[in-house]
């Protein structure tokens, strides 16, 4: 038998399957997307099978050395998508595929073989097996690399006495176990043996006769340490037992469980608003009988959407398939965990990058085995390794995070589509603020579409108020906060109410300036002022991460006049301090959440009342409900809309309608004051009306005049390097090649400037190609970039392709 393998070489000419052999020692363990060792060329290098074939069209083929996992990480779906990412978004094939696995699985480790507890070596097998079976017990565990050596059918009994029992394969990474197991102690004898065994037992086995009066009253398994902690016994102790025949113990695994100790309290069904019963009823339709369903709901802040998903999750789970739920990184919650779990329990495993490697590779394993019936998480939960999904969903769907922005830069969205057509299921989108090219789909009928106009218990949308800040300016107000804000936090405090204040910059001072002679202190690896970050008297690049101490005088001219300008979270935390004093401020932002746990903390504060006021960035905007929150402050409500991308208007108004959300959403009414310099803009003035058809008619005629998706497609070239010459050089050869493929209709932009011309000592140029959705521009590009790969190589030059970018910067 034969393998087609993907290597592990990041270079074009190699981004195709090679054909190895399968020896027949490792012809058990090898399937479609198993990782394997292959030889390549003088190198030993990882691989995935991406097809088995009984024969090979190459004439001379080298064997696998070594098969990675005993299951294939990857199912012959993921595989097929893999492709289909390759394809879409221009990376090779094998980083898709890597893509798909958890990080720990990436590091290189063995597997070892031993024998599991009470496995008996029988007379009957034969004479050769029986020898391979005393090497283990006599030298366990053995590693599988010498056992194939020293057996040739190593690998026909290593698969059979997994199968029956007898061996257990695990993986080590250097010194740690992939995997965590726990001494279990469990009764090797009926109850009336041990009844006899404690009366036989001489006076002085006091400690032993405790144990056996435990087992006696709960007879069943429990863990070695919760006993020794319960009966306050040692080991030796147990040993005893255990060398007596009468009680058993072995190793079993116990899965790193990110919320073990924790209880959820059992989430009770609420009866169904009118709206949210004919979504639930249309959505049910289309998952019967089982067809690809893509559909929108378009439901306003605190209309119910999340009670919907729950249902339909629910039918899903009855039908006896899965569930994909993604919501972008910062709205996964607490909170919003302990409603689905709530709901359905040990069902739900949950994926984000604030659990450890350790419990992340632990819940995808039990979503691999079949032992849950859900995934929640962030992006990369698309890849959950179910086999029979019936349903994904992605709640606030208009968020850009669900974009990769690094290799391979897939977006969440299609591979959410492509999935959903794989397996005919419903794919369903949710938002009260849907992204344009959802929403135009689904008017256009491309997509199911239902609407929630209503919030629960037809609770108003909260007020909104808009403060032009020009005007604060002559009124010669020159705090951050309006006088219709002071005054609102003011009625606030008075009402032991509590405030969520919002501002899009973490920091204390968005730049440093010397008032003598204008010098403004910038990022020596990047083109970008330094952001000062006043607890600990830092300026830093959020770009790279550069770091340098306040200084205190101008690096440029000597003067004592250096000040501070610009407004960031850490700022308005000490001026809310200053004009009311005793207010308490939790704040969150990317400083203040670095800490594992530390995010679940801060919220558990506010929840439980020990703040007045959340201060954040864009963490605090959506997924959050607070039933006494009755005031959202957005203190830069424009600070996005002069950034040189075509989505700032989007982004705006997205922004200031899911954070003013935040209020008002249970029996006290709420209110939002946007502070704005450009109170005229449209994005601002719908989203004070909650108005988001208005808005979408505005913008989608900007976009169609400018010839802005969802009118076109863009693909964004990025190209770095430290020498500005070869760069141009460079960056203008690509793009004369571009033009010349690409076809009528289609536009390259560029080469020019990025918008921020330099990063870790890299200089950046761009350009961009607009075209209709055509099948054969992607194809035309990706033949230019492999052609072009060499020569960029050779020079040294960094070249991204992002297909479909959310960021233009």
């Amino acid at each position: 038998m034969y393998a087609r393998v993907v290597v592990d070489v990041p270079v074009v000419e190699t981004d195709r399957p090679f054909d190895y052999k399968i020896s027949s020692a490792l012809l058990p363990f090898i399937q479609v997307g198993s990782r394997v060792s292959v030889p390549f060329g003088a190198r030993k290098l990882q691989g995935f099978v991406i097809g088995i074939a009984p024969a090979s069209e190459v004439k001379k083929t080298r064997d696998i050395l070594d098969v990675l996992d005993i299951e294939p990480p990857l199912t012959e779906e993921m595989v097929y998508l893999a492709r289909k990412i390759s394809e879409r978004y221009m990376c090779t094939y094998y980083a898709a595929l890597q893509s798909m696995i958890p990080a720990v699985l990436r590091s290189s480790y063995e597997k070892q073989v031993s024998l599991l507890p009470g496995t008996e070596i029988y007379a009957a097998i034969l004479p050769e097996e029986r020898a391979f079976y005393e090497y283990i017990r006599n030298r366990q565990p053995v590693s599988w690399g010498k056992l194939l050596k020293e057996f040739p059918l190593a690998g026909q009994w290593i698969k059979e006495g997994m199968e029956n029992g007898r061996l257990a394969v695990e993986q080590v990474v250097g010194d740690r176990v992939t995997k965590k197991t726990i001494t279990v102690l469990t009764p090797a004898v009926p109850p009336e043996d041990l009844e006899r065994f404690r009366e036989a037992m001489p006076k002085s086995a006091t400690r032993q006769k405790e144990i056996l009066s435990h087992f006696l009253h709960y007879y069943g398994p429990i863990s070695q340490p919760e006993l020794l902690s319960l009966l306050r016994i040692s080991h030796q102790t147990v040993k005893g037992l255990v060398d007596k025949g009468i009680l058993h113990r072995e190793e079993v695994e116990n899965y790193r469980d990110p919320y073990a100790g924790r209880t959820f309290k059992a989430a009770p069904k609420h009866p169904f608003t009118p709206q949210q019963q004919t979504v639930i009823e249309g959505i049910a339709e289309g998952m019967s009988p089982p067809a690809y369903f893509p559909c929108l709901i378009h439901g306003v802040t605190g209309s119910g959407k999340t009670e919907v998903y729950l249902e339909i999750m629910e039918r899903t789970i009855a039908r006896g398939r899965e569930t994909i739920l993604l919501v972008p990184e910062i709205s996964l919650t607490p909170q919003m965990v302990e409603r689905f779990k709530g709901r359905f329990g040990n069902q739900v495993a949950v994926l984000h990058s604030r659990l450890s490697q350790g419990e992340r590779y632990d819940e995808w394993r039990r979503i691999h085995r079949g032992e849950v019936k859900i995934a929640i998480g962030a992006r990369s939960a698309i890849f959950a390794p179910f086999r029979n999904l019936g349903l994904i969903i992605l709640d606030e769907e208009h968020e850009g995070s669900y974009k990769q922005e690094e290799t391979p830069r897939y977006h969440a969205r299609t591979v959410a589509q492509y999935r959903g057509l794989y397996h005919k299921a419903v794919v369903l989108f949710g938002s009260a603020t849907p992204s344009m090219e959802t929403y135009n789909e689904a008017t256009r009928g491309k997509i199911a579409f239902f609407k929630m106009t209503d919030r629960v218990k037809n609770r108003p949308l909260p007020k909104v108020n808009v403060v032009d800040m020009r005007e604060e300016l002559r009124a010669g107000n020159r705090t951050m906060f309006s006088k219709t804000l002071m005054d609102g936090i003011n009625e606030r405090l008075a009402r032991k109410e509590q405030m969520v204040m919002f501002l899009n910059r973490r920091g204390f001072s968005t730049f440093v300036m010397c008032r003598s002679c204008g010098f403004v202190v910038q990022c020596p690896h990047c083109d970008i002022s330094l952001t000062y970050h006043k607890s600990n008297r830092t300026l830093r690049c959020h770009y790279c991460g550069f770091t340098e101490r306040e200084p205190e005088i101008c690096p440029e001219c000597g003067s004592e006049h250096i000040r501070f300008f610009g407004t960031g979270t850490q700022k308005v935390e000490e001026e809310l301090a200053r004009y009311f004093p005793g207010i308490r401020v939790i704040r969150m932002d990317v400083d203040t959440t670095s800490r594992k746990g530390a995010h679940e903390r801060l919220l558990q504060d506010f929840r439980e009342g020990k703040g007045d006021v959340l201060l954040g960035t864009q963490m605090i905007a959506k997924g959050l409900d607070f039933p006494n929150v009755t005031l959202v402050g957005v203190l830069a409500a424009d600070s996005m809309l002069n950034l040189p991308d075509f989505r700032a208007a989007e982004r705006t108004f997205q922004l200031v309608t899911q954070v003013g959300g935040r209020a008002g959403r249970h029996e006290k009414e709420g209110e939002v004051i946007l502070q704005t310099y450009n109170t005229e803009h449209y994005s601002i003035q719908f989203a004070s009306r909650h108005d988001y058809e208005s808005f979408f008619l505005e913008e989608i005629q900007q976009r169609r005049d400018k010839n802005y998706p969802p009118f076109c497609r863009l693909v964004l070239f990025t190209f770095a390097h430290e020498s500005v010459p070869l760069l141009i050089k460079m960056a203008e050869k690509f793009a004369r090649q571009l033009r010349e493929v690409i076809p009528p209709g289609a536009f390259l932009l560029g080469p020019v400037a990025s918008p921020i011309a330099r990063i870790k000592d890299r200089y950046r140029f761009q350009c961009m190609i607009k075209y209709k959705n055509d099948p054969h521009v992607l194809p035309s590009i990706q033949r230019i970039v492999r052609a072009f790969d060499e020569e960029r190589k050779k020079a040294g030059m960094m070249l991204a392709v992002d297909v479909d970018p959310q960021m233009m910067m």
